[in-house]
């Protein structure tokens, strides 16, 4: 704990068995020392920062009202499980939070039994939590509780309605909570709003309806389908009293809320009073992004996770280089906007990610033409193809780690029909303390075996523009450009454009030992290795590919032709990427060339920084200079 801070409750919960022996009234003092815990911890090692905070009351409620970890919580993403985990015994490892070897930033049941499910992906709560609600009952663990947490931004992927939609129809107990602090679902209509949702949730409300359920059974005026109809009733009453509706109660699943999730008293109130009942239900929950940290609670977007900041004045501590270089986010949403100005024809799209990926700036100069469709990366990608279907070309940008959720659109809707769309693939390879769950390891890979499509990788942010800009010109189909998180190299990136010939690389470095065929930044490491190499006599030539797909074919018969030890390297894992595809093509054409793969080895790679991360995968300067060594 802090040496600073009194936490006078905090210090003395190690489990929730500890919480639970607290009185109800003690539990307001157990939130202000997690909040102040959380804001001290965060500012000097950097996270998900307003989204937990306005989950304090939350998770103390849960774990008190609770038995856990027998009883399951399944939380959405993640961001906002920080007093989760500091209450579930991770209070002191908790200053290792997405450190190497230290706690992941996102719930990980090989980390602790309280993490019921694996998070870091939106929208998949409700079907995960169903699934172990359908388990238990199965295993005949009728009195297992099963929780699972949404936050509001999350309902907007297609999976959460899948979820309801199933949720709905089997037979469950799960309870739902939708944790709401940005979007307004529901509004509240003054004193009769507060009435219902105390009245709908008290015990003896819920006792008279099962009673008069149960009357009306036994003596044959309802049978056990006509239940659905009582509920719809129920619903419709709701709707006509309060004058609104909600989708939920459209599902069939019992409806409560909204109620103030930052009030710790009243959640566990309605907490304990709807563990009980059966069958499917929501909870409806309004939080403070931010609470308690008034810059965080102003600016909730900026604060989602500010990297270091000062606790006592909330200013953020920015790291001032010596360079002006920018983020390859950057360079692609100033690209994007001088593209749009010269194209009309150029839309961007983007799936909750406008200040991740920097279509902010479009946003700002077209806001007619750049749309937000919310977490929902298959609707991305099938919406593109409709534009572009219509003339339209779309500039698409999605995380490399969610482009995954979208592999269906992209083949079906998008290849298949040979459309002229360019998806941006941001934080593509390994991304540092965020870990396995957004790696963009595998892009490379399960794109490759596409019929049609471009792949491409800059090498630096000069690159990244000028492919932009060749992907831009008209029939060039599918276009993918993927490329890193963080800073670039350079300080002049703002060049004129140029295209840079589909499937075509270039020989950076002539050499005649060995020969280093790289893809993308990490050629920038390639070169650093290569130097290294060269101290100690080994002659090294590099081929910076720039194009997995179409793949340079002359550049290959040149490597064929002149090398018998070939080396590739790739921010990407090593089954099915560039080192793959140079295989296939030296075995196809009866070179005898000895290949080593250096990337992202068979496995996920934990969080840590990314120096930290890239000498773990053998991907570092040193490390690849001693292969080169090696190979001679």
């Amino acid at each position: 704990m802090s040496e600073n801070t009194v936490y006078e409750l905090l210090e003395h919960i190690d489990s929730p068995d500890d919480l639970r022996t607290l009185r109800p009234e003690q539990l307001k003092q157990v939130c202000a020392e997690l909040r102040q815990y959380i804001i001290e911890v965060l500012a000097e090692t950097p996270g998900h920062f307003a989204s937990s905070l306005g989950a304090v009351e939350l998770s103390v409620a849960l774990h008190y009202v609770l038995n856990t970890p027998y009883d399951r919580i399944v939380w959405d993403v993640g961001h906002q499980a920080y007093a989760h985990k500091i209450l579930t015994g991770r209070r002191e490892a908790f200053k290792t939070l997405r450190k190497k070897g230290g706690i992941s930033g996102f719930p990980n049941p090989d980390e602790s039994g309280y993490d019921a499910f694996i998070a870091g992906h939106a929208s998949t709560s409700i079907s995960a939590a169903l699934g172990l609600a359908v388990a238990s009952a199965l295993k005949q663990e009728q009195d297992r509780k099963i929780v699972a947490v949404i936050g509001d931004g999350s309902m907007t992927g297609g999976l959460a309605f899948e979820g309801l939609n199933n949720v709905s129809s089997d037979p469950n107990n799960l309870l739902i909570i939708l944790n709401d602090n940005n979007m307004a679902i529901d509004h509240p209509v003054g004193g009769l709003s507060e009435y219902l949702v105390n009245i709908t949730t008290s015990r003896t409300y819920n006792r008279i309806r099962f009673k008069l359920y149960n009357y009306l059974k036994k003596h044959g005026l309802i049978k056990e389908h006509g239940k659905g109809l009582i509920l719809r009733f129920n619903n419709s009453l709701k709707a006509l009293l309060t004058r609104q509706h909600n989708l939920f109660e459209g599902f069939n699943i019992r409806y409560f809320g909204p109620v103030d999730g930052n009030d710790v008293e009243a959640l566990v109130r309605v907490l304990n009073d709807i563990k009980e009942m059966s069958g499917p239900k929501l909870l409806h929950i309004r939080t403070v992004k931010g609470k308690g940290f008034e810059p965080a609670e102003k600016e909730a977007t900026d604060w989602h996770s500010p990297g270091k900041f000062n606790k006592d004045t909330g200013e953020r501590m920015v790291c001032n280089s010596l360079d002006d270089s920018q983020r390859y986010q950057d360079v692609f949403g100033h690209t994007l906007v001088e593209l749009a100005r010269r194209d009309d024809r150029i839309v961007g799209i983007t799936p909750a990610m406008a200040t991740g990926c920097s279509m902010t700036y479009m946003m700002k100069a077209m806001p007619e033409r750049t749309f937000d469709v919310g977490i929902a990366e298959s609707h991305a990608a099938t919406f593109s193809a409709g534009l572009a279907k219509e003339g339209l070309l779309p500039f698409c940008n999605i995380y490399s780690s969610f482009m995954q959720r979208a592999y269906d659109q992209l083949i079906h809707d998008a290849a298949l029909q040979r459309l002229d769309i360019v998806f941006c693939l941001d934080r593509a390879g390994l991304v540092g303390e965020d870990g396995a769950t957004h790696q963009g390891a595998f892009d490379l890979a399960y794109l490759r075996c596409i019929p049609g499509i471009t792949i491409a990788a800059p090498f630096d942010e000069i690159d990244l523009r000028n492919l932009m800009y060749t992907a831009a010109q008209p029939g060039n189909g599918v276009f993918v450009i993927r490329y890193p998180k963080g800073k670039g190299e350079l300080k002049e990136w703002r060049q004129p454009f140029r295209t840079l010939p589909v499937g075509k690389g270039r020989k950076r470095e002539d050499g005649n030992d060995v020969a280093v065929v790289s893809i993308g930044t990490i050629g920038h490491v390639v070169s650093k290795a290569i130097a290294i190499a060269r101290q100690s006599g080994v002659n090294a030539a590099h081929y910076d590919m720039i194009y997995l797909k179409p793949i340079d074919e002359a550049l290959l018969h040149e490597i064929g032709r002149r090398f018998t030890r070939v080396v590739t390297v790739e921010d990407g894992t090593v089954k099915g990427g560039l080192g793959s595809a140079v295989l296939e093509f030296l075995s196809d054409n009866g070179y005898p060339a000895q290949v080593t793969r250096i990337g992202i080895p068979d496995k996920f790679i934990e969080h840590g920084s990314l120096p930290e991360q890239f000498q773990c995968c053998g991907m570092d300067a040193e490390s690849i200079s001693k292969v080169l060594i090696d190979k001679l």
